[in-house]
């Protein structure tokens, strides 16, 4: 048998199972959304950057955004198949029939939602990142930063990841919630605290004014990091077909791509090792 024939006959085979793949992921999800042949994604009104660029999830720019296209792109939707509509984060989480297939604005896994609503597997956790104080510079490396004075919100995960990573000079000053975490920041009483991604990036780009994100941990080295996951009505038949197409997006690192460029590329937030 010759080696052409057999190349030819491994190319046709991954064709044949790349077709199938497709297909079983069309069937999947057909007669199950809200409109034949379409997918109807529902956001935030306004979205916010990084997560939808521009208030425009049609443009598929932005993590969220990149996200859905990419699972819809996975599930056998054409991006022109897909439809976006707008929502309020409080809205979309009451019981009750909704408008749209799936609502991806940075929703919490929590079993308490869970109670009310439907969640995909995981689509994203949430990293602890440095925020560092008006004024303050620093390097994006432990060793730089075991230098800051920092402050933490003394009943969160922020503690033990201060005191077992970072492993600061002097010790941590401890805060009753985070308001009064901020309000250190903005007196110049801490260099840097530490927020889940999400949150520091709004702190700086709303709550504090001349304070920066630094830099970002792994995941994986966060105790319990904060999972988002897409929402959908209660015992949707569609989260069985959104939860394999998110499982082939991580185990073929898609997930993980979209995440690089748009949370850690875009917002130039560098992953500290």
């Amino acid at each position: 048998m010759s080696a052409k024939y057999l190349i030819a006959t491994g190319l046709g085979a991954t064709l044949a199972l790349t077709a199938t793949t497709a297909l079983a992921q069309g069937d999947c999800a057909a007669g199950l959304t809200l409109e034949d042949g379409k997918l109807t994604v529902a956001t935030g009104n306004p979205a916010f950057y990084p997560w939808v660029m521009n208030d425009d999830p049609d443009s598929g720019e932005g993590f969220e955004a990149a996200v859905a296209y990419a699972m819809a792109e996975e599930m056998g939707f054409a991006a022109d198949d897909v439809v976006w509509v707008r929502t309020s984060f409080d809205e979309a989480i009451q019981p009750g029939v909704k408008n749209f297939d799936v609502n991806i604005q940075q929703y919490s896994i929590t079993p308490e939602r869970d109670e009310v609503v439907d969640f995909s597997v995981a689509y994203y956790d949430a990293p602890m990142a440095v925020l560092l104080a008006p004024g303050v510079e620093s390097e994006a490396s432990l060793e730089a930063i075991r230098a800051l004075k920092w402050g933490a919100m003394g009943t969160t995960t922020a503690v033990p990841m201060l005191n077992e990573v970072v492993q600061p000079e002097s010790a941590p000053l401890l805060y009753g919630d985070n308001v009064d975490v901020n309000a250190a920041m903005m007196a110049n009483q801490i260099d840097a605290a530490l927020f889940d991604l999400p949150t520091a990036l709004f702190l700086s780009a709303v709550m504090i004014e001349g304070s920066t994100v630094l830099g970002q941990f792994p995941a994986d080295r966060s105790e319990n990091p904060d999972q988002f996951g897409m929402l959908m009505e209660d015992g949707n038949p569609l989260k069985a077909c959104v939860d394999a197409a998110l499982e082939a997006m991580k185990a073929d690192g898609r997930l993980a791509a979209i995440e690089a460029e748009w949370l850690q590329d875009a917002t130039g937030v560098p992953v500290i090792e």
